[in-house]
């Protein structure tokens, strides 16, 4: 939740539910849930080239906005990707940052 909570809010998320193990946040209708995996299911780690869950993606604001999330991201140690394309490493005219969080899920922030 630390990780994902000051994106989130950045992005227009607020804190909807919370209980032991996990929490959701909403935007709109958007619900996102995040729970604690079960010690029995934690010996497989994820890895996004398995089948399931690529990466998640997000609107930024703006191209600004996109600049500003690199920075905070920059400064508590997250690995960003593609850094040699950056902010274009989706393509001409796709300005994003891409990042992984501490589960190495890719997230994806890219401006309208």
């Amino acid at each position: 939740m630390e990780f994902w909570g000051w994106f989130l809010q950045e992005l227009g998320y607020s804190s909807f539910q919370k209980w032991e193990g996990g929490q959701s946040w909403r935007l709109g209708d958007t619900y996102i849930v995040f729970v604690q995996a079960e010690e029995q299911f934690l010996d497989i780690q994820y890895h996004r080239c398995r089948v399931g869950l690529n990466h998640l993606a997000f609107y930024a604001d703006s191209r600004l906005h996109v600049d500003e999330i690199t920075l905070v991201l920059k400064s508590k140690g997250v690995n960003t990707l593609y850094k040699n394309k950056h902010p274009f490493a989706g393509g001409y005219n796709h300005y994003a940052v891409y990042f992984e969080d501490p589960d190495r899920i890719k997230v994806e922030l890219v401006a309208p």
